[in-house]
């Protein structure tokens, strides 16, 4: 098995949500959740190492963030089981987006799975 395949066989799912409660839209303070469901769908168990993200508001203002594990975790994902989390980022405009990959080791091989952008938006942002 090759990483090309390691990575294809990931399937990462994002389920987002704009909370309210915790925004100040006068302040420009736009809070967000995200949850994420990552699904192993190789031979092999995969551990997540790392994620990197690009968070991009709605004035193209880009923040990385990069560190060890998800939600303070490195979770070993069986073959055919799934890991999730929530986590949240703020804004500060009411429109943005993710997108980044997590390092993954699989056996000896390490590989990078990606997670395609998403948009972030409060309700009626977008028409």
């Amino acid at each position: 098995m090759n990483t090309r395949e390691l990575s294809n066989n990931v399937d990462i799912h994002v389920r987002t949500a704009y909370l309210e409660e915790q925004s100040d839209p006068d302040a420009h303070r736009f809070v967000f959740s995200y949850h994420i469901t990552i699904r192993n769908n190789n031979s092999v168990a995969v551990k997540l190492l790392s994620r990197k993200w690009l968070i991009t508001d709605g004035n193209e203002n880009v923040q990385e963030v990069q560190g060890e594990g998800v939600v303070g975790e490195q979770p070993v994902i069986a073959p055919g089981s799934s890991y999730s989390y929530t986590s949240g980022t703020v804004l500060s405009t009411e429109v943005g987006s993710m997108q980044g990959y997590y390092n993954m080791m699989a056996g000896e091989l390490s590989f990078r799975a990606p997670i395609q952008a998403f948009t972030l938006a409060q309700p009626n942002a977008l028409h």
